[in-house]
């Protein structure tokens, strides 16, 4: 049995978010790789001679909470995709009602995380930035021409954070629409079509039908 519009479309969306959420997921965790596993978000960068440092790095708990959001989250549309395709290959398919609140609730649940994700992207990165330009650089992209101690962390931090929030932005976007398309299935399955039927107590006032023979 074919899927209805709205599923494939839903099914579309949940592809789309995977790549986002993988690539934040991705990008984050290399920029934090090549800063010698500290969190740059919200960190502070200092001079040392010729070279940059980030004297006064974040939590690493903060970096692995947007990571590992954008991540799981990224798994379970993959779970997702993967579920309806074989259920769809092998026997037909029908999302019941209390599948479809599960859905709502979850969907939920993820516009919340990456919405905070995306906030902490942006606003650690703005910190991060903001310590750097009165170091007599111009901008944080022009920070990633600098030499960085230790060595290895002149790797594009500054392009890898800015496409991470991106990225979260845009999951944030498909995420809304998954929700407002679940909304949709809702409230379509709670009201179903019914045809009108005589009742019992109409068929005892006026009695049966006769057939006419």
């Amino acid at each position: 049995m074919a899927l209805p519009w709205s599923q494939r479309v839903e099914l579309a969306l949940f592809a789309a978010a995977f790549l986002c959420g993988a690539l934040a997921a991705a990008a984050l965790t290399q920029t934090q790789g090549s800063f010698s596993g500290s969190c740059p978000l919200y960190g502070v960068a200092a001079l040392n001679g010729s070279s940059l440092v980030l004297s006064r790095p974040s939590a690493p708990s903060l970096c692995y909470f947007v990571a590992g959001a954008s991540g799981l989250l990224a798994l379970y549309c993959l779970l997702v995709l993967l579920f309806w395709v074989y259920t769809s290959c092998i026997e037909d398919s029908h999302r019941g009602p209390k599948g479809l609140r599960l859905a709502l609730a979850i969907s939920a649940i993820a516009i919340f995380l990456v919405l905070v994700s995306a906030c902490i992207l942006r606003f650690g990165t703005s910190s991060l930035c903001k310590s750097i330009i009165p170091l007599n650089i111009t901008s944080c992209s022009d920070a990633q021409k600098t030499p960085w101690i230790p060595p290895g962390t002149t790797l594009q931090f500054y392009s890898n954070l800015h496409n991470a929030e991106t990225s979260s932005w845009v999951n944030l976007v498909l995420w809304c629409v998954v929700l407002v398309l679940q909304v949709l299935q809702w409230k379509s399955e709670a009201t179903p079509y019914r045809p009108l039927e005589r009742s019992s107590e109409t068929d005892a006032l006026v009695g049966p039908r006769l057939s006419h023979s």
